[in-house]
């Protein structure tokens, strides 16, 4: 069984997508120690419940540096024993301190085509550019926005009158798809 942990810092729908392909039997080979979020309020805290997981609740506004928060997460992940990191919604750049001792295994999803509309508000983004096809992105996680190798991606058509709602569902569905997909394939 490989030990991974899910970060993220939302809604966490993706997560509870990789919970449920756990549960169904699909991602048998691995187990979610705990939910990661760096948001005290985040709602994904409410669907890890739902599946009586761990939540570690670390905060990185009661860290000196960015450097201290994530030794504090290297610490619990240690305790864990996690060997991949799973982000799904995690709103932070992943500092040299993680990338360091998880190289190469920390993967991520993004609502876009990379490299086309990497960062905050992918969608909208999209949106503004007038893209007539948009979709979804697994990644390995670097240094920089949405710029690791791409390992996976799905697309979708974008239709004059989709509106951020009707496009973020499109692409969420999509996501829903990929990402228990590529774990599956990459985490072995």
């Amino acid at each position: 069984m490989i030990k991974i942990a899910v970060f993220a810092s939302g809604n966490g729908s993706n997560f509870e997508k990789i919970m449920e392909n756990i549960e169904a039997g699909y991602l048998n080979h691995i187990e979610v120690t705990a939910l990661y979020t760096d948001k005290p309020n985040a709602f994904c805290i409410e669907r890890a419940r739902r599946f009586n997981l761990p939540v570690h609740i670390i905060d990185p506004r009661t860290y000196d540096s960015k450097k201290e928060y994530e030794e504090a997460l290297l610490t619990r992940l240690s305790q864990d024993r996690v060997s991949w990191i799973i982000l799904a919604g995690y709103m932070r750049l992943v500092g040299s301190t993680l990338l360091n001792q998880y190289e190469g295994k920390i993967l991520n999803i993004h609502p876009s085509i990379l490299p086309s509309f990497p960062g905050k508000d992918a969608v909208g983004q999209a949106l503004d550019y007038g893209v007539r096809v948009s979709g979804a992105t697994v990644h390995y996680v670097d240094s920089g926005m949405d710029t690791g190798n791409i390992i996976d991606q799905l697309s979708c058509s974008v239709y004059p009158e989709d509106t951020r709602e009707t496009l973020q569902l499109r692409i969420q569905n999509l996501e829903y798809e990929l990402y228990p997909r590529v774990i599956k394939e990459i985490i072995k």
